[in-house]
């Protein structure tokens, strides 16, 4: 598992059409999964996971991202990786993930 956690300035629409976009963009086998939106007053929460198939890794990793506004133009960013293992009882083979969450720092 590799995590990233940041804030950015700006609109959560245009975020997770950018961070979509280049994902897909990035990479032959990536895939949106599936998507959430939520509203609570001035407050909007979106949930994305994005799947691929690491070449490196010989296995197939995921990407959950998390972008949080409260409504002060901030948008909290958590993203968490998944899946880039190969072992029974303990992580080994962490590349593809690493490589996945690389790709959204370069996004950002």
């Amino acid at each position: 598992m590799a995590k990233l956690e940041t804030t950015a300035r700006g609109n959560i629409t245009e975020l997770e059409r950018r961070i979509q976009n280049g994902i897909l963009d990035g990479s032959m086998s990536a895939t949106v999964e599936d998507v959430s939106h939520f509203r609570a007053g001035s407050a909007q929460c979106t949930v994305m996971v994005f799947e691929r198939y690491s070449y490196m890794g010989g296995n197939r990793v995921s990407l959950n991202v998390t972008l949080f506004d409260g409504g002060d133009g901030n948008v909290r960013i958590s993203a968490i990786t998944s899946g880039g293992s190969q072992a029974m009882f303990f992580k080994i083979n962490t590349w593809g993930e690493e490589a996945f969450l690389d790709k959204l720092r370069e996004i950002l």
